[in-house]
């Protein structure tokens, strides 16, 4: 269910990218190049239709996204750091050395002769 989901999800997303870029800005742009035709979808013109059909895309993107969010988590009850097994013990501890202070330590470096 939640793969269809996700599926219709990208085709609101793509179908409402085309439904805003198919809109008159407010300044004129490319259109005057094109010489729209503005009886197609009524005496307003697409503005009225793609503004209807933009608001109802983004209802259904938002509604489909709530969808998914909660059938996405009603699956998914558990968590990452459930599968996280902690040792009482200390086996998965490092081990840390416990010789004296100063056997371990490096010698100083020595100046070059010249």
């Amino acid at each position: 269910m939640t793969s269809t989901l996700l599926i219709v999800q990208i085709v609101l997303a793509i179908a409402i990218t085309i439904a805003v870029l198919l809109q008159k800005s407010s300044s004129i742009g490319l259109g005057a190049y094109s010489g729209s035709n503005e009886s197609v979808f009524g005496a307003k013109g697409p503005t009225g239709f793609l503004t209807k059909l933009t608001f109802t895309l983004a209802l259904l993107l938002i509604i489909n996204t709530l969808a998914l969010g909660y059938l996405y988590t009603s699956e998914n009850k558990r968590s990452v750091a459930d599968t996280i097994e902690m040792s009482t013990t200390g086996d998965n501890a490092p081990a840390v050395p416990l010789t004296p202070a100063g056997t371990d330590r490096p010698a100083a470096p020595v100046a070059p002769a010249q």
